[in-house]
């Protein structure tokens, strides 16, 4: 009889197949088995907090476009990256998280370190969870993981392995493809594509979608057909059109009135890979303009089902702007009028307006922004555009604690590229200790920390509760220098306007990581 191959070695072939030889966790007790003589041929990416892992994780899958796995522990490891597999979920990343279970003989004892119920623990955020019921069945879970990530919508999964199955016999699993596109419905889309080409004064909304599925040349030569006006869909997690094309309208707010405004000399409104109708404030009214029409083209059946407005095409991006390019010669119509230029600003107040304008004409021609400055995202969308593919990378969760970790993957995922971290100092404390991770890696990031000394985001979002003061929202005292030296990471601090610019020079000239200090008024 011939000796079956461990679950470990079924596995981590699996794995090879697959292109996730990068892992990303940070390990107990109930982990170490899988770990036994680690192959050469993999990598191990530490994070010293599991919400720093999964954040790690989800740039790196984001930059690459390929499934990556997640090793955390048991209950209390998933409990501390359960804010970022919220915004995995909400960013369509395909993650693929093990956790440890206890040994299957002490499971009925309830023993130290159990996760009770582990499959249902990280739920709804989950596309697909399980705890095998028995060890032969852990590789086929963690194959079928990985093309359930994989299909559309992506998304993270989970799979809970009880600690001594990975020394257990398992036949090896066969290698199985699942095509990643879903071609939408062949008459809708040739009916968007004779409205699109009939429509007076057409506008393209992109979403995410359009960088998931990378299609920019493939929406700027649409819009560019058309002589559509292009805006971005409210919270755009990515950047899915070129910010100084004449055609590039701006950016949605998350707000029925100021959507229906701005839409307002549109006819037709074709929304691509992006929700349209993303609110954040309370508001009665029309989701629409009275004359505007809306097609939303997405691969999230859940998000074309529960769109207030339009008509909905399920369908990857790809084949649908295929679709829509291939449609009628479009009608002669004017262009849409260029946007207006923001405001001039004042150099001798050391503003982040100011800090966007230096990071514009400094940064790297190739450098990618990944941010998580909430009070400064107006500014950044008025005076730091993003120029080029995959240049740009936040959180559609709106949670706090993944730009800074998610660096980290991402100048993993794009070697040798200068990454600039935009964050604020409330946003920054959440995963502080990822600095470690980007010191010991040696990755060329700028961590840009725009210090105000507050939760400026709640301070503005209270006055639309009319509140006169907001609690617990001061943030003085905190040395981000020190912080950063502490783990490896060179910093200085700019507190004048006449400082700015050789800083910034000399971090994105630099070698490994490093961190301005921007103390703005």
């Amino acid at each position: 009889m011939a000796i079956l191959p461990t679950v470990r070695d079924v596995v981590l072939d699996l794995l090879r197949d697959n292109g996730m030889t990068t892992i990303f966790g940070n390990p107990g007790s109930t982990e170490l088995p899988m770990f036994r003589d680690f192959p050469a041929d993999f990598r191990y990416i530490l994070g010293l907090q599991e919400l720093i892992v999964v954040g790690m994780a989800d740039g790196f899958a984001q930059a690459t476009r390929r499934p990556v796995l997640v090793n955390l522990h048991s209950s209390a490891g998933v409990g501390h990256a359960l804010g970022n597999i919220f915004t995995a979920y909400r960013n369509y990343t395909p993650l693929v998280i093990t956790a440890g279970q206890q040994a299957r003989s002490i499971l009925p004892f309830q023993p130290f370190l159990f996760a009770e119920a582990a499959a249902d623990f990280p739920k709804p955020f989950v596309k697909y969870s399980v705890e095998p019921a028995r060890a032969a069945d852990v590789p086929l879970a963690i194959a079928r993981a990985i093309r359930v990530a994989m299909t559309p919508p992506c998304g993270p999964v989970f799979v809970s392995v009880p600690v001594d199955d990975w020394d257990q016999p398992s036949a090896p699993i066969a290698i199985r493809r699942v095509s990643r596109d879903v071609s939408g419905d062949a008459v809708s889309l040739a009916e968007a594509a004779e409205a699109l080409a009939a429509a007076r004064a057409p506008a393209l909304v992109v979403g995410a979608g359009i960088a998931r599925d990378d299609c920019w040349d493939e929406v700027i030569a649409l819009a560019e057909r058309h002589d559509a006006a292009v805006w971005a869909a409210p919270f755009n997690a990515r950047n899915s059109f070129p910010e100084d094309h004449p055609l590039f309208a701006g950016f949605l707010p998350a707000a029925r009135p100021g959507i229906v405004a701005a839409l307002e000399p549109h006819d037709l409104v074709v929304v691509l890979g992006g929700p349209l109708s993303l609110y954040h404030t309370e508001s009665d009214g029309p989701h629409l303009p009275e004359r505007t029409r809306a097609i939303l083209l997405t691969d999230d059946p859940a998000l074309a089902s529960y769109a207030p407005v339009g008509d909905a095409i399920v369908s990857s991006m790809r084949p649908a702007l295929a679709a829509l390019q291939a449609g009628p010669t479009p009608v002669r119509r004017a262009a849409p009028p260029p946007r207006p230029a923001p405001p001039a600003i004042d150099p001798a107040v050391l503003t982040d307006t100011l800090l966007m304008t230096r990071i514009a004409a400094l940064r790297p021609a190739d450098a990618i922004v990944v941010e998580e400055a909430p009070t400064t995202r107006g500014p950044m969308h008025d005076y730091l555009p993003i120029l080029i593919r995959d240049g740009f990378y936040t959180c559609a969760s709106g949670g706090l604690g993944h730009a800074l970790p998610a660096a980290i993957g991402v100048a993993l995922g794009k070697p040798g590229t200068r990454i600039i971290a935009l964050l604020g100092d409330g946003s920054s404390m959440y995963a502080i200790q990822g600095l470690w991770s980007a010191a010991q890696l040696k990755l060329p990031i700028t961590f840009v920390i725009v210090k105000n000394r507050r939760y400026q985001a709640l301070v503005e979002f209270g006055h639309v509760f009319g509140l006169q003061q907001t609690v617990g929202t001061e943030l003085p005292d905190i040395d981000f220098c020190t912080l950063a030296s502490a783990q490896g990471v060179s910093a200085q601090t700019v507190d004048s306007p006449g400082a700015l610019d050789a800083a910034l020079q000399a971090a994105f000239e630099g070698d490994g990581p490093n961190l301005v200090e921007v103390c703005i008024v």
